[in-house]
């Protein structure tokens, strides 16, 4: 398997029996699939990598103002050396910006999902972004829709577990490459991701690579323009019991000929409400395949993962 093949999403409202199969058997297969036909608006998304851009050229101090040392990198921005890979010594070389959900002034979900920072020096700035995540929003419900029949469950079994999800936009620079990295470092070290799932459009450079399970080859992967990667997050893995799974993945260096170029991207990462239960499903568990898993809040989940790669600081 060189390449995957993408998958059609059928119009809003017509048959998706077909899409739901062919979806299920890529994950299964590598933990990820190709969107084609996924309906995102095409000028929010150039919005939206423009503002990145425009963020990015800001200057250091300024971009320092909005990150939050005690934040764990959920909101607003992370310079570079602050993440690395579970179980990876070396930091990834990236430095990236997170928006998340707008709630209601009265949520209870406000206490563990902060406002984002909003933008003045980039006037377009959280206009384009809040505008494409729910885009994402929007089309990661969809997808979980079928998720849910593909797993045999009422095709609106989540709608209620992610309708306020901690769900974040990730807007990420790495950029050129004018000396040699560190070594060990690389764009984005081998990992999976916390979430349910992930969706991502095509980076404006090559560098995506995943190594599915039972295979030693890391494969590469790329988005052909106005597709999207969609993969399985550690959070389904559980709540499958490991039926779906988590899929390692990676960003690597350039090549010599590319490495003057930066890379941008933006990957939407779907969670759970935080108060939502991760649990084995009955129905992926069995003799044969006993739980793995012990029961965890997705809040509890997603704090002891960003312990893991460095976000969440430890308080003296």
């Amino acid at each position: 398997m060189d390449t995957l093949k993408p998958i059609s999403l059928p119009a809003p409202g017509a048959d998706d029996a077909d899409f739901t199969k062919a979806l299920m058997a890529s994950f299964m297969e590598t933990g990820f699939a190709v969107i084609a036909d996924h309906g995102l608006d095409q000028t929010k998304i150039d919005e939206a990598y423009q503002a990145s851009r425009d963020f990015f050229a800001l200057p250091a101090e300024t971009k320092q103002t909005y990150f939050d040392p005690n934040g764990a990198g959920q909101r607003g921005y992370t310079p570079f050396g602050q993440e690395n890979a579970k179980g990876v010594a070396a930091i990834d070389l990236k430095e990236f910006w997170h928006t998340g959900r707008e709630l209601p002034e009265d949520h209870p979900y406000r206490e563990t999902m902060p406002d984002t920072p909003s933008v003045p020096e980039v006037p377009d700035f959280d206009a384009a972004t809040n505008g494409i995540f729910k885009e994402f929003d929007a089309l990661g419900h969809r997808l979980l829709q079928s998720v849910a029949t593909g797993l045999g469950l009422e095709r609106d079994w989540f709608v209620d577990k992610v309708q306020y999800g901690n769900s974040i936009l990730r807007l990420l620079h790495y950029p050129a490459q004018k000396e040699p990295p560190p070594e060990g470092s690389v764009r984005a070290a081998a990992h999976e991701d916390i979430n349910v799932i992930t969706l991502l459009l095509g980076a404006d450079e090559a560098g995506l690579q995943v190594r599915p399970r039972g295979v030693e080859d890391w494969i590469s992967v790329s988005a052909p323009p106005g597709t999207m990667v969609i993969n399985v997050g550690d959070t389904l893995q559980r709540l499958t019991n490991g039926v779906l799974q988590s899929t390692s993945h990676r960003v690597v260096n350039p090549s010599p000929e590319r490495s003057k170029f930066g890379r941008y991207s933006m990957p939407f990462f779907l969670h759970f409400e935080p108060d939502v239960e991760i649990r084995a499903l009955p129905s992926c568990v069995s003799d044969e395949n006993p739980e793995k898993f012990p029961p965890i809040t997705a809040n509890e989940y997603l704090m002891e993962r960003l312990r893991e790669i460095g976000l969440l600081k430890e308080k003296a």
